[in-house]
């Protein structure tokens, strides 16, 4: 094959060197011939051999290499799908387009996931590729609306309304389907009701006339089975040649193809031997072929209508939101379409209102109905500074929101986006059914050959083996005296075995649960990257907690001030400004009553604690870390003015050197005071203190001196213990891990009912990552909880990161599974959609591989009519898409169990 040229966008090169970077990283993938960077059009050209490697591969060295090729993702619906077989031929047919980068196609939700290059391919290339292999794609959602990405490949935009076109693309697929479908249905429904009247006479009940209108009555049925064959029996024809001659497959489409032609090529040759003076005699099978057809149409009718009802809740998701949107201009209203909502606009939202987009309260308090979002029935109080996101409902007040985020940015959208990533790819469980569903459909088809023609060739042996077997009487009596003909049976037995087979239950298995395990995911605030990340998280062993966002709020506040003079304390121990410590817990604990300093203030201790406060508030005022933030809050409150610093440096994991106007000033650790040449030695006792109660305890000094200790605290999570207790139940362990020290974090950790042992104290922000590999050292699988930046590394080193939802975008795009309220509970959630969503997939192939496994061999064997394996076909895979249906009821608060076993459990509850 000649080689490809592919032209790649690249960001974030500076300068020439990082174009030589990224061309060195190409030059040294396998199968690149040649490579062309030129940084100042942020543009390269790469010759690669597709036989050696590919465009993924050409994208992922440019971003191992620290730049971002830019790419685009789009979710196109696809109509006529009926099976796994389908999906990898459309996955072949897009995959092979010049500029495509991967493709994910799910046969369970009609789509397909696909990354591409938008400087060398189009949408409208990928519309041909799909209407090239057969199917028809959906064209709805404008090329220009089908979603931008950055270099790691993920949305930017999916619509010029922020809409999206692919959950659009995906209504219209499922509607227009099922129109189709149902009109297939209704007409073949009036064409078999003559074969109902037939089966009625077949069963003795009444009698038939061997003429209808002077026409005898095998010509009527060839008439309507014709009919039959030339409308619903095309789109399996359709689809088994379409299969066949473009990449030499064989499917479901195949099997019915092959048993409804053999049985109605069959009857054909019976009604024409008396024409052309043939000796062939057998029965017409022309209401088997009509009822086969019918059954199975009725089946796909009810798949695919299943198919639309497993995503509704995802689809109500985006409807939610409301048409229009009140802007307030210059005090004055005026309403408008809610896509021109620009960032930066102030709505107005009434009571009974539903949020027109993300934003920040400006003015009002109410409280917002999120449960479309969180899945917590209770309305959340807002007030100014408040966030609010689009598509939820204000209760009872007015509120003036400033838009945050408009369109495809919006928190609603994103969730949609990333289930429907999820929905794209499937857990490695569905490997091994991949496997097995490439090979099924030959494997039957020889099956059924061979049980044919050892019908033909050993008929009474088998005959008298079959009635030995403690069951009933073979099909139409069998190949013997009194029962119907050698051929006849063995066209019988090889249109039965061909038809009973159902490739569809195997391949829907996985998808239709994943597709309604992540649904049921994202409307209760917990969104999966993948359904493969849906797998890992049930068989965790350990999981890891940051303590400081995950346990605690993340909201610190000064709770002591202990001021030092002569290597003593001036008073004792307390803070002599604020009400004191109020049970919350810091960046490292909890806070824990203690005692407070004498009441008996002197003008010395107020002059020395004034000057540490003035100290540490002006050195923290040049930071963004909440502890600083919390000292220079409670410095303000206690009226002491915070000057600005001349000169600021941050010491990660140790604390802060600053100038201020008091001079060369320290706040931190140990360790930062030792490596100064501060005796830290007075204070000792001060801090142990402190720490043991569960607060962060910092020293400051000035040009040398120690100044004091200003300790903050932060509250644990009301949930948190509830929490590590109940993982502990289920055998997992529980870690923490936070950068406090020794004391603080065993303090923390008493709290929340975590093993002490199991505490890792001073880890640094760079060593997160670190610590994540030792806990997963002993072949341990750990998921990593955290909301902060500095947690990506650990998020991303771990077997499942997840992030809480209050946290940075960094922690939510590093982690495996974003939880949208910031309550460790949450965990417990995820852990259990997991559980229960593979749960459900292994019922599944339960179910499709008991089917296959027990009805194959009955119909070898000549025991099932070809009309009733055409209705066992049609019901296995509607049977396991309402299995899935069903799971949509189940509540993620509660542990899953099967339906025949609830009661006993809750007997044991």
């Amino acid at each position: 094959m000649s080689s490809r040229r592919a032209h790649i966008e690249i960001g974030g090169m500076s300068c020439s060197t990082c174009s030589g970077t990224v061309r060195e990283a190409l030059e040294a993938l396998e199968g690149v011939e040649e490579a062309s960077v030129n940084f100042a059009t942020d543009e390269g050209t790469v010759s690669y051999d597709p036989d050696r490697t590919d465009l993924a591969a050409v994208y992922a060295a440019i971003r191992e290499a620290g730049y971002d090729p830019v790419s685009e993702t789009a979710t196109v619906g696809i109509i006529g799908m009926s099976c796994s077989t389908c999906a990898a031929t459309n996955e072949e047919a897009i995959g092979a387009v010049d500029g495509v980068i991967a493709v994910s196609v799910n046969a369970a939700t009609d789509e397909a996931r696909v990354e591409y290059n938008p400087v060398d391919a189009t949408l409208t290339d990928v519309y041909a590729a799909v209407e090239d292999a057969g199917f028809e794609p959906m064209r709805e959602g404008r090329e220009e609306a089908s979603g931008g990405t950055s270099g790691d490949g993920t949305d930017s935009a999916t619509g010029a309304d922020g809409g999206g076109s692919g959950t659009d693309e995906r209504t219209t697929a499922a509607e227009r389907e099922l129109v189709r479908q149902r009109r297939l249905v209704i007409g073949g429904g009036l064409l078999t009701l003559p074969f109902w009247y037939l089966m009625g006479a077949m069963f003795g009940l009444y009698t038939h006339p061997e003429t209808v209108l002077g026409v005898h009555h095998g010509w009527v049925q060839f008439a309507l089975a014709t009919v039959l064959m030339a409308t619903l029996g095309r789109e399996f024809l359709a689809g088994a040649w379409r299969a066949w001659s473009r990449g030499r497959d064989v499917n479901m489409d195949t099997l019915v193809a092959i048993g409804t032609s053999a049985g109605y090529l069959f009857s054909t040759a019976v009604l024409l031997a008396p024409v052309v003076g043939s000796a062939l005699i057998g029965d017409y099978y022309f209401e088997a072929v009509a009822f086969i057809l019918w059954f199975i149409t009725v089946g796909n009718w009810l798949e695919v209508r299943s198919k639309a009802r497993a995503s509704d809740a995802l689809r109500a998701l985006l409807r939610m939101g409301p048409d229009e949107a009140t802007l307030v201009v210059d005090g004055t209203e005026r309403t408008v379409p809610v896509e021109e909502v620009a960032v930066g606009d102030l709505m107005k939202v009434r009571p009974g209102e539903t949020v027109p987009t993300d934003g920040v309260v400006r003015e009002g308090e109410s409280a917002v109905d999120e449960s479309m979002l969180t899945g917590e029935s209770v309305p959340v109080e807002k007030g100014p500074g408040d966030e609010v996101v689009g598509s939820t409902i204000n209760a009872n007040g007015v509120l003036l929101v400033e838009a945050t985020k408009v369109g495809s940015d919006t928190a609603i959208q994103r969730i949609v986006d990333r289930v429907r990533e999820a929905q794209s790819r499937q857990p490695d469980i569905q490997r091994l059914v991949d496997e097995v569903s490439g090979v099924f459909v030959p494997v039957v088809i020889a099956n059924a050959t061979l049980w044919a023609v050892i019908w033909a060739l050993f008929p009474e042996t088998l005959a008298a083996f079959v009635d030995w077997l403690p069951l009933w009487t073979p099909v139409g009596g069998g190949p013997v005296a009194g029962g119907v003909s050698v051929l006849e049976f063995s066209m019988v037995v090889f249109a039965s075995a061909v038809l009973i087979a159902c490739p569809c239950a195997l391949g829907l298995a996985t998808p239709a649960a994943t597709m309604v395990g992540s649904t049921i995911a994202a409307t209760n605030g917990v969104l999966f990257k993948g359904a493969d990340v849906l797998e890992r998280v049930r068989d965790v062993d350990v999981v890891v907690f940051d303590k400081t966002g995950t346990l605690t709020h993340g909201e610190m506040e000064l709770t002591d001030v202990v001021a030092f003079a002569d290597g003593r304390p001036v008073s004792d121990d307390g803070d002599r400004f604020g009400p004191g410590s109020d049970g919350a817990a810091p960046d490292g604990g909890v806070a824990v009553e203690d005692d407070r300093a004498d009441a008996a203030d002197t003008a010395d201790a107020d002059a020395h604690e004034t000057r540490l406060l003035r100290a540490a508030a002006a050195a923290e005022s040049g930071s963004e870390h909440p502890l600083g933030e919390a000292i220079v809050a409670g410095a303000r409150e206690r009226g002491v003015p915070v000057a600005d610093p001349d000169g600021f440096e941050n010491v990660p994991g140790h604390g802060i050197r600053a100038t201020t106007p008091l001079g060369e000033t320290l706040v931190g650790n140990r360790k930062l005071l030792r490596e100064a040449g501060v005796d830290t030695g007075p204070a000792e006792a001060t801090m142990e203190r402190l720490e043991s109660a569960g607060k962060t305890a910092m020293l400051v000094a000035v040009d040398g001196e120690l100044l004091g200790v200003v300790a903050t605290a932060d509250t644990v999570r009301e949930s948190a213990r509830e929490t590590v207790a109940a993982l502990e139940k289920r055998g997992i362990a529980v870690s923490m891990l936070t950068g406090d020290n020794e004391r603080t974090a065993r303090a923390v950790a008493e709290q929340v009912g975590i093993d002490p042992d199991r505490v890792r104290a001073g880890v640094l922000p760079a060593d997160k990552a670190d610590a994540i590999e030792a806990v997963q050292s002993d072949g341990s699988r750990a998921v990593m909880v955290g909301d902060g930046v500095n947690d990506a590394p650990a998020l991303a080193t771990a077997h499942v990161g997840i992030a809480i939802g209050s946290g940075t975008d960094v922690a939510i795009e590093s982690a495996d599974v974003t939880l949208m309220r910031d309550d460790p509970r949450d965990v417990l959630k995820a852990l259990r959609i997991s559980e229960a969503t593979i749960a459900k997939v292994r019922q599944n192939l339960f179910w499709a591989f008991a089917y296959n496994a027990t009805l194959i061999p009955i119909a070898s064997l000549g025991l099932l009519n070809p009309a009733l394996a055409g209705l066992a076909m049609a019901g296995s895979s509607v049977s396991v898409m309402t299995n899935s249906l069903v799971f949509r009821r189940w509540d993620p608060n509660t542990d899953y169990h099967l339906l025949v076993t609830r009661p006993l459990y809750r007997l044991l509850d």
